[in-house]
């Protein structure tokens, strides 16, 4: 959405153009209220990323397996492309957390995501895994 133009979805499941693009309005919209803080220093962000990706657990078992099970050219044109790979999935999903800003998260855009029969459903399978 770089051209500025932001959509919603009405009652009757009509898109229209939102008046007001702000995090606040959307919340409005969507029936919440905004009540948490939604700011982080440099290093409250660095803190949360770093326990995010485990540095120390994750390079030991990656080593370990990619070592036995694939060699040297595994580790040295998989780590790359797997990497790209999750920067995509990890801006698809910020792109969701963009238009849905609730502190539900995965649940909440889950069950948005899939429509009013199966949206319960796949809530609760996003919160049992």
């Amino acid at each position: 959405m770089e051209d500025g133009i932001k959509i919603s979805e009405d009652a009757a499941g009509h898109y229209r153009p939102l008046e007001d693009a702000s995090d606040d309005s959307r919340l409005k919209q969507l029936g919440y209220r905004q009540e948490l803080s939604r700011s982080l220093s440099a290093i409250s962000n660095f803190s949360v990323t770093f326990s995010i990706i485990s540095v120390l657990t994750g390079l030991n078992t990656t080593f370990n397996t990619g070592l036995t099970y694939g060699g040297p050219l595994t580790m040295v044109y998989g780590w790359p492309i797997i990497g790209m790979l999750t920067l995509v999935v990890g801006l698809a999903m910020a792109e969701i957390c963009s238009a849905y800003p609730t502190s539900g998260g995965l649940y909440f855009w889950s069950a948005k995501l899939c429509g009013n029969k199966w949206g319960p459903f796949a809530s609760w399978i996003t919160g049992c895994h």
